[in-house]
C-alpha cells in the first residue's frame, strides 16, 4: 500500500500548471528526500550529510549533483554503452547554480560532508527541470534535520515581448531578450545568472525584482512543509570546530594593527602573500606548543584577523591592496594575430591576469552535438574556457576540465553568443579556445575581452564588440565599498562577487554572488553603474588595438559557400551508397555537406583552397543545374564504367552517354580496354540518343582521321547494327512462314 505522503503546493498563476511537492514516499532512508512535480516534469531530490566532519578539514565538503536520466523523455543514450556516463556541461552548469545557492546558508562550523542528489526521473519536455532543482534540493533539506539556515530557491525569469514571465515554457524563451535564473531566501538576494540582448542595467534590477517575488511565496510554502515533517523540527547537534577565545584574542591583538598597515601598502600578489606570512610566522613565534596544536584552528583566527584588517583599510581609507582607489582599473595592455597559424587570436592583459584566446573556423560539419535528455541538436558557436595550474604559480596534476572551468567558459560564451552574426553574414562553425596564463581576480572577464579581439582578428563581423568586468562590495552594514576590477585577494574578502558583460549598448550576461545579508537594491543600482563606467573604460582600452573586425578572413581560414539546389537534386548530389558526393571531396579536396531544409536543398562547401572551393561548386552546380548536351557537340569526360561492348562516360555531370567498342576507332577494336581505361578523361562527339533507353550515343572516332579508301558498310538490313550488338544478339535470318 503507498505510504502516505505530506504534499504542499505552489500556485504559479498565469495559466501554468502548479509545482506539487510531497515528502515521506520515496527515498526515506535519506536525510530528507522530496519530490518537486511541474506538468509531468518530475524530480526527485535528497540529501544526506554525515554526523561528524573527517579529520583535518576545515570547510564544508559540499556535494550537488544534478542529473538527468533520458529514461525520463522515453530516450536511449548515445554512446557504446547506452547508459548515463560523466555529467555533461548542462548537469554540471545546473549543479553549479544550485550549489551556489545552497552553500551560503549553512552554518560556518558545519564541516559534515553533505550530498544533494537531485534527479529528472520524468520530463514533458515543457516545462524547464533546471528552474526547479534548486527548490527540489533546498525542499529535501527542509525536511531534513540537517542544520540549514533556508528555505531558499531559485526561479526563471525571461522578459517575452516587455513581459516579464516566472518559469517560461519551452519555446517562449526563444524570443526573450532577457533570460536569468535568480536565487534568493524570503530576505535576500543570494545568486543572479543569466544572459541578455545589451539590456539596461534597470531592465535587469526590475527582473531580479520580479523573480524575488515569485521566490518569497517559494520559500513561505517550504517553511510549511518543514513545520508538517516532525523531523525537521529538531536539527542535529555537532561540534566540528575547536575554538580557544584566549588563542583568539592573542593571535588579533598581534596581528591586527600589522595586517592593517600592510594593507596601506601597495604591493604585488606575491609580495603581499610573503608580508603576511611573515607577521604570521612572527606571531606563530609568541605561542606556546600547546597553542599551536589545532593548526586548523590558528589557520581560521589569522584568516579571520587578516580578512577584518583588508576591509577596514577600505571601508576607513578607501585604499585597495595593490594602491588603486575603489573604481580604478588595473592598467590593460592586448595584442592580436600573436598566433599566425590560427584563423584568428588575442592576448588581453589586466593587471596580473593574463588570457590568450584563438579563433577557429569551420563548416557545419564540425558543429557540436547536443545529445541530453531535453534536448538533442547542435551548436555551431563554442567557447573553451582553460585554467592550467601554472597561472598562479602551483603545481597541480593535469586533469580534464573541472566544474570551474565549465561554470567561467559558459559565463564568457553567454556573454559574445549575442553578438554572433548568424548566416549567411556568418556560415562559419567558430570555436573559442581561451588558456589563462595568469590570473589574479576575474579570468573569466579576460576570456570575454580576449575573446572579442580575437573574433575580430579573424575577421568574424561581430554586431558590437564585448567587453566584461569583476565587481565587489565590502559592507559592514552601515558602509558600502564597491570595488571595480577586484583581485583574487578582493574576492575572498568581500561581500559581493559579480561580473557584468556587455557591449556599448547594454548587458549582454551577468553572474553575481552575494554573500551578506540585506544588500538594498539602492546599492545594487549604484554597484552595476559603477559597473557600467568600469566596462567602457575597459572596452575603450580593447578598441585601441583593434576597433572592427578585419575586412576579410586570414588567407588561410577556411572559405564558405553556401547555396540552394532544388530538393529533388539531393539524391543526385550524395549518389549512391554518397559515391558522387564523397568522389567530389576527395578529387577537389573540398568538404561538402548537403541538408534539406523547409523542401529545398542547401548546399554548402568548406575550404582553405579557392581553386578547390570554385572547383567543387562547379561540380555540385551542374549536377544541380544539369546542362543539355547537345547532339553534334565536342565534350571532354571521364570514362566512368568499361564494359565488353563499350564504355560508359561522362558527358555533363549527372548524365552519361554510352561510346560503344565499334565507335572507338575506325579499325576493328577486340578489347575496350586496350584503348582507354576507366578513370581516363577522353575527348569525344554526341552522335545521337538511342530511341528505346533515352541514353546518349556516343563516338570518339569521328574525331579521328577516317582512314584512306574507307567504305563505310551498309546494313545487310533494316535493323541490323549496334542495338543488337550490343546485347550481343544475331539479326535472324528469314527462313519463310513458320508450320503450326
Amino acid at each position: 500500500m503507498r505510504p502516505t505522503g505530506i504534499i504542499k503546493t505552489i500556485d504559479l498563476g498565469d495559466g501554468k500548471p502548479p509545482i506539487v511537492i510531497e515528502t515521506g514516499v520515496l527515498a526515506k532512508q535519506a536525510d530528507g528526500s522530496v519530490t518537486v512535480r511541474m506538468g509531468d516534469t518530475i524530480l526527485l531530490a535528497t540529501v544526506v550529510a554525515t554526523k561528524d566532519a573527517r579529520e583535518g578539514i576545515d570547510f564544508l565538503p559540499l556535494q550537488v549533483e544534478y542529473r538527468e536520466k533520458f529514461s525520463a523523455a522515453g530516450r536511449f543514450p548515445g554512446g557504446f554503452f547506452k547508459r548515463e556516463a560523466r555529467p555533461s556541461d548542462h548537469e554540471i552548469l545546473v549543479s553549479r547554480l544550485v550549489d551556489r545557492a545552497l552553500r551560503p546558508l549553512f552554518p560556518d562550523d558545519f564541516h559534515g560532508d553533505t550530498q544533494v542528489q537531485i534527479m529528472l526521473m520524468s520530463t514533458d519536455k515543457k516545462n524547464h527541470s533546471d528552474a526547479l532543482a534548486c527548490l527540489a534540493g533546498a525542499a529535501a533539506l527542509a525536511v531534513s534535520n540537517i542544520p540549514f539556515d533556508g528555505p531558499v530557491s531559485e526561479v526563471r525569469v525571461a522578459r517575452i515581448d516587455g513581459r516579464y514571465v516566472i518559469n517560461p515554457a519551452a519555446g517562449e524563451g526563444e524570443r526573450a531578450d532577457l533570460d536569468l535564473i535568480v536565487a534568493a531566501t524570503e530576505k535576500d538576494i543570494l545568486m543572479v545568472e543569466g544572459e541578455m540582448k545589451e539590456v539596461q542595467e534597470a531592465d535587469m534590477i526590475e527582473a531580479i525584482k520580479v523573480a524575488h517575488t515569485a521566490i518569497k511565496t517559494h520559500c513561505r510554502v517550504l517553511n510549511e512543509l518543514s513545520a508538517a515533517v516532525p523531523k525537521s523540527q529538531v536539527k542535529r547537534t555537532y561540534q566540528h570546530e575547536n575554538n580557544d577565545a584566549g588563542v583568539e584574542k592573542q593571535i588579533h591583538d598581534f596581528c591586527y594593527q600589522r595586517y592593517y598597515d600592510l594593507a596601506l601598502q601597495p604591493s604585488s600578489k606575491e609580495q603581499r602573500s610573503e608580508n603576511f606570512a611573515k607577521v604570521k610566522e612572527e606571531c606563530l613565534a609568541t605561542l606556546t606548543d600547546e597553542q599551536k596544536a589545532d593548526k586548523a584552528m590558528l589557520a581560521r583566527y589569522f584568516k579571520k584577523v587578516q580578512k577584518k584588517a583588508v576591509r577596514n583599510v577600505v571601508l576607513d581609507k578607501g585604499a585597495r591592496l595593490d594602491g588603486r582607489r575603489t573604481t580604478d582599473i588595473r592598467p590593460i595592455w592586448c595584442e592580436v594575430d600573436m598566433l599566425p597559424g590560427t584563423h584568428g587570436s588575442a592576448v588581453f592583459t589586466r593587471g596580473e591576469t593574463q588570457a590568450i584566446n584563438t579563433v577557429t573556423l569551420g563548416s557545419s560539419l564540425d558543429e557540436q552535438t547536443i545529445d541530453l535528455a531535453t534536448r538533442k541538436g547542435s551548436e555551431n558557436f563554442m567557447l573553451h574556457y582553460n585554467f592550467p595550474s601554472f597561472s598562479t604559480g602551483e603545481v597541480k596534476p593535469i586533469r580534464g576540465p573541472g566544474r570551474r572551468e565549465v561554470g567561467h567558459g559558459n559565463l564568457a560564451l553567454r556573454a559574445l553568443k549575442p553578438v554572433i552574426p548568424s548566416a549567411p553574414e556568418n556560415p562559419y562553425t567558430i570555436r573559442l579556445n581561451c588558456d589563462i596564463l595568469e590570473s589574479n581576480g576575474s579570468s573569466s572577464m579576460a576570456t570575454v575581452c580576449s575573446g572579442t579581439l580575437a573574433l575580430m582578428d579573424a575577421g568574424v563581423k561581430i554586431k558590437a564588440p564585448v567587453s566584461g568586468i569583476a565587481m565587489g562590495m565590502i559592507s559592514d552594514g552601515n558602509r558600502h565599498a564597491i570595488l571595480s576590477d577586484i583581485l583574487g585577494d578582493e574576492d575572498f574578502l568581500g561581500d559581493m562577487d559579480f561580473k557584468i558583460c556587455g557591449t556599448a549598448k547594454g548587458i549582454t550576461a551577468t553572474q553575481m554572488d552575494m554573500k551578506v545579508d540585506g544588500l538594498p537594491y539602492e546599492v545594487l543600482a549604484q554597484a552595476l553603474e559603477q559597473a557600467r563606467q568600469g566596462r567602457l573604460h575597459i572596452l575603450g582600452e580593447m578598441l585601441k588595438t583593434m576597433d572592427s573586425p578585419r575586412a576579410d578572413y586570414k588567407p588561410h581560414a577556411p572559405r564558405i559557400v553556401t547555396f540552394e539546389v532544388p530538393k529533388e537534386s539531393i539524391g543526385p548530389i550524395i549518389g549512391p551508397g554518397g559515391r558522387v558526393i564523397q568522389e567530389i571531396q576527395a578529387e577537389t579536396g573540398a568538404q561538402i555537406s548537403i541538408d534539406e531544409v523547409e523542401g529545398r536543398g542547401v548546399v554548402e562547401i568548406a575550404s582553405d583552397n579557392k581553386a578547390a572551393l570554385e572547383a567543387a561548386v562547379t561540380r555540385v552546380k551542374a549536377i544541380a543545374f544539369p546542362p543539355q548536351a547537345e547532339v553534334g557537340a565536342t565534350y571532354k569526360g571521364k570514362v566512368k564504367t568499361i564494359m565488353p561492348y563499350g564504355a560508359f562516360v561522362e558527358v555533363v555531370p549527372g548524365t552519361d552517354g554510352l561510346l560503344h567498342v565499334s565507335e572507338l576507332d575506325w579499325k576493328r577494336i577486340e578489347r575496350v580496354e586496350d584503348v582507354i581505361k576507366e578513370g581516363e578523361i577522353i575527348e569525344f562527339q554526341v552522335t545521337g540518343k538511342d530511341p528505346r533507353t533515352g541514353k546518349l550515343k556516343l563516338s570518339r572516332r569521328v574525331l579521328l582521321p577516317k582512314p584512306e579508301g574507307w567504305v563505310e558498310r551498309e546494313p545487310a538490313f533494316e535493323g541490323e547494327g549496334r542495338e543488337h550488338r550490343d546485347r550481343g544478339d544475331r539479326p535472324r535470318r528469314d527462313r519463310g512462314p513458320r508450320r503450326d
